[in-house]
């Protein structure tokens, strides 16, 4: 299931320039490349937590505006990135969690999560649901790529 919406994400791309996988499309901040960007970024990060737990990601309550300024960058594709090297890193990321599926012992094993005020105080998750989070994650926002690739030039995913 994730291997579909990756491919539906990365089809999204297909044929585009830099400049075009930079555009905004719509009213949001989002753009092609951001998204790419953003969707590797949390499967890197989740994957890690499966991992090493809730060390591997900050604690969300203490961050600062200027934290969250740098992680809106997930969202752009900045000068000097090209769409081709943020698709490279994504089938980099997307091989390594393919191989933490496959070879992880048990998915029902579980990590406290980080601390945010979105997170319920104290819950913990399985891998299990940590994959599960990916998956709705990358096809929501295959769902936005599709959006804003026909807003672009009419191209569209599926159909």
């Amino acid at each position: 299931m994730l291997g579909k919406h990756r491919h539906f994400l990365r089809f999204t791309t297909r044929d585009l320039t830099d400049e075009q996988a930079r555009l905004r499309t719509t009213a949001s901040e989002l753009c092609l490349g951001g998204l790419i960007k953003h969707v590797t970024s949390v499967e890197r990060g989740w994957a890690e937590f499966i991992v090493q737990g809730p060390a591997a990601m900050p604690d969300f309550s203490e961050m600062t505006e200027a934290d969250f300024a740098e992680r809106a960058d997930d969202f752009t594709l900045l000068p000097g990135e090209t769409l081709e090297g943020v698709l490279a890193v994504y089938a980099d990321v997307a091989a390594k969690t393919d191989e933490l599926v496959a070879t992880l012992p048990d998915l029902g094993e579980t990590q406290p999560l980080p601390k945010a005020p979105w997170f319920e105080e104290n819950a913990s998750w399985s891998a299990r649901r940590v994959f599960m989070h990916i998956i709705a994650e990358t096809a929501q926002h295959s769902g936005h790529a599709d959006i804003i690739r026909e807003s672009l030039d009419g191209a569209k995913s599926m159909g």
